[in-house]
């Protein structure tokens, strides 16, 4: 197993090399996130372990620019902090599993075996509905070749939808999968979203592409 390990911290990189390499794997250390991303995108590595907090380039960065450079290499994040906000931005970003500071290093092996097992993730397809493209991968939505400035919310809103083009989906489905599921406010904050997504998809287009199901909630043509 070739591993490339990106981890500041000269001690902990070290006694993960040692053990990695007395388990018979082949281990190349990084320690800061511009050499990382450099050694993850020549290739030849069967996973990478990646820390979040890096110096040069932050680990999130690190792996979002891998999968924009269509480097499909399993990914599995190390971090201090186990808040599920981590865990969630680190698998939105392209990673494949993560992992806790301190852990255990027959804990690390083995997720690392798992994630040579199933392989490298396939790329995500691209979605198309509406005459809009999204691409998850790269998180990137255009309309006929123009790429559109979308928030991190609106994009996730947009991209609910799309994976449900040609179905009619509810404030709450959509609260439920693209707002934190404590989220106790108004649910009209969905009509907000669904107004900003309009004006900046459809308005400058003369098109429409969010429909509004009064009394249900809205949907999607499912062709472009």
């Amino acid at each position: 197993m070739r591993v490339l390990l990106v981890e500041d911290e000269t001690r902990l990189a070290e006694t993960v090399r040692r053990g990695l390499t007395a388990d018979g794997c082949t281990v190349q250390v990084e320690h800061d996130g511009v050499a990382g991303l450099a050694a993850a995108v020549s290739g030849g590595f069967d996973v990478v372990v990646l820390d979040i907090m890096l110096p040069g380039k932050h680990g999130y960065d690190v792996v979002r620019e891998m999968r924009q450079q269509q480097v499909w290499t399993p990914v599995l994040m190390l971090s201090a902090k186990d808040g599920e906000y981590d865990l969630a931005d680190a698998f939105d970003l392209g990673a494949d599993d993560y992992l806790v500071k301190p852990f255990s290093f027959v804990v690390l092996v083995a997720r690392l075996r798992a994630l040579v097992r199933r392989g490298a993730p396939p790329r995500p397809p691209v979605l198309s509905a509406a005459g809009l493209e999204l691409d998850p991968a790269m998180r990137r939505v255009t309309r006929g070749g123009t790429r559109l400035q979308l928030t991190p919310r609106e994009y996730s809103v947009l991209e609910y939808l799309m994976r449900h083009a040609g179905a009619v989906v509810t404030k709450h489905d959509i609260l439920q999968s693209v707002w934190d599921v404590n989220y106790e406010g108004d649910d009209n904050i969905v009509e907000v979203y669904i107004g900003y997504l309009r004006r900046k998809i459809d308005a400058p287009f003369g098109t429409t592409s969010i429909d509004t199901v009064r009394g249900v909630g809205y949907s999607m043509p499912s062709e472009t």
